[in-house]
């Protein structure tokens, strides 16, 4: 499928991969293009909508330079899937005791494990560099509440918004564990504290910004590389988070209540809230995946739909123009205000009928409405990736 939409009255071009594309998502992208780091040309993805400052849905290559709220505040947030040896046959026809047994091991929104579910000595070290950015930055700690045992407790849980765990079947009604994370608290505020710090660096500096949330901190800047070793400190966090709570999942399904199961493929583990140094085009540049991920040739990669959609393990194509890049999922079509004045309950157990998962209220921001059509998306980015296994979600977990 060839770029859909070019638009050229930026400072270097913006190359979108979709019609369906709001007005306000082609303004922030314009600012975006318009900044004086930027190299060679952004790429939108089809699932692109608004968000702060920096478009979701939207590759960024910054010469010298990093735009701290273009990675947000969800810094590594990504994916995680996992194959087992059960089949839909070993499922129970109510899957709630399933659900819920989840849900008992995994913490979910602003909840955390009374104590870590991590071992010191299995950390990897994430302890250290974390106390060399808080010796040089004690406003994190600040921020953070009860500091120590939150970040450390908060590994292996789930938190709220889209995030998610899911079990699904593929097109072999194969059962794939699979779920949606970050770097929960601390990443969040490694996130607010950096943002801020790029702001007043802008006026400090009277850099004159088309939105002040597009500020940047430039390689030799006070706090350059303090951030660079947070955000990269963050992105590990979040791979950990990940790994942890899969392995909880696991223990879950391993309760007695389903027949005794093995892996049979190999894990897949991605960031789409992200900074990479990669080079394109020529230069070497730090990549800001906001609401993407890397699909360079070959690599595995996971594209979920809304609860009540298909999701998709793909394979990358490496495509230059989109910087290696492909989305991240369906996007929303609508915000999380709107879907809950437009949906009610029924309309919820209607969009999820076959799915187990919460159907209250509370919901109603993630009704499978509130996202543009997957299938859609990836017909628009079929030369950027190929399609390896289809989803399709039976249990839903969600904070």
């Amino acid at each position: 499928m060839p770029i859909l939409k070019q638009i050229n009255k930026s400072k270097v071009p913006i190359k979108i991969f979709t019609e369906d594309i709001a007005p306000q998502a082609i303004n922030q992208l314009v600012n975006i293009a318009n900044l004086p780091i930027v190299h060679h040309h952004v790429a939108a993805m089809p699932d692109v909508h608004v968000g702060i400052g920096a478009t979701v849905g939207s590759v960024i290559p910054t010469l010298n330079a990093v735009i701290p709220a273009a990675v947000g505040v969800d810094i590594g947030c990504g994916m995680n899937a996992i194959r087992t040896s059960l089949t839909a046959n070993d499922l129970p026809d109510n899957l709630y005791g399933v659900r819920r047994e989840i849900e008992r091991r995994v913490p979910v929104g602003f909840n955390r494990h009374k104590k870590s579910v991590v071992n010191r000595s299995s950390l990897n070290g994430l302890d250290r560099p974390l106390d060399e950015i808080i010796h040089k930055h004690p406003g994190i700690m600040k921020m953070l509440k009860n500091f120590n045992p939150t970040w450390q407790n908060q590994l292996g849980t789930l938190g709220g918004g889209n995030h998610f765990i899911e079990l699904c079947l593929d097109e072999n009604d194969d059962v794939w564990i699979m779920l949606h994370s970050g770097s929960r608290g601390i990443g969040n505020v490694i996130g607010r504290y950096f943002i801020n710090l790029a702001k007043k660096d802008m006026q400090r500096h009277q850099h004159h910004l088309p939105d002040v949330n597009l500020s940047y901190l430039s390689e030799g800047s006070d706090h350059f590389d303090d951030y660079v070793m947070a955000v990269n400190w963050a992105q590990e966090y979040a791979w950990m988070n990940r790994q942890e709570m899969m392995k909880l999942v696991v223990g879950a399904l391993q309760n007695g209540a389903l027949p005794d199961f093995k892996l049979t493929k190999k894990a897949i583990n991605c960031h789409h809230n992200y900074i990479s140094h990669e080079t394109h085009y020529g230069e070497k540049v730090y990549v800001t995946r906001k609401g993407a991920i890397r699909a360079g040739e070959g690599e595995l990669g996971i594209i979920p739909g809304s609860m009540g959609a298909k999701s998709y393990i793909v394979e990358g194509k490496g495509s230059k123009a989109s910087f290696c890049s492909c989305a991240h999922g369906a996007g929303r079509s609508m915000s999380r205000t709107e879907a809950k004045r437009s949906f009610n309950t029924e309309d919820l157990k209607q969009q999820t009928h076959g799915v187990e998962c919460r159907k209250d209220k509370n919901m109603l921001d993630e009704i499978p409405s509130a996202y543009k059509d997957i299938d859609q998306v990836m017909e628009n980015q079929h030369d950027l990736v190929s399609v390896v296994h289809t989803l399709k979600q039976v249990v839903c977990v969600k904070g």
